[in-house]
């Protein structure tokens, strides 16, 4: 009976491999991403995305907890979503020029409790 799932597993991963389609990684879309303290400080991203593509950003560093992250001013040409302690933008095909939007995350940066304020500008590629 173990035979059925292995062989399963395998027919699922040939069927996936021959289809065409492959796994890949959301290119890095922010560069040099200043950290912010949780200290009630603004720190300013940017982001270079080409028209139709997504860019999903995590928020937390290592020595933080992230709380709450809400939507401060958002994108006018394209589309955010808060997923978890991170985001979501996703540019539109006929995107032109530059977007921007605004969040502010709470949490707590080792042990001190605060909120930062990020303002992202994001730039077509």
């Amino acid at each position: 009976m173990r035979a059925r799932p292995i062989l399963l597993s395998g027919v699922a991963v040939a069927a996936f491999a021959a289809s065409g389609l492959a796994a890949q990684a959301s290119p890095l879309c922010i560069k040099d991403r200043t950290p912010f303290a949780l200290s009630q400080d603004t720190v300013k991203w940017t982001m270079s995305i080409a028209p139709g593509a997504d860019c999903i950003q995590g928020l937390r560093w290592s020595y933080m907890q992230i709380f709450d992250v809400s939507v401060v001013s958002g994108p006018s040409q394209g589309e955010l979503a808060v997923v978890g302690s991170g985001f979501r933008y996703s540019a539109k095909n006929e995107t032109r020029g530059t977007d921007k939007f605004t969040l502010l995350i709470s949490g707590k940066n080792r042990h001190d409790a605060g909120t930062s304020t990020l303002e992202v500008e994001v730039n077509p590629q």
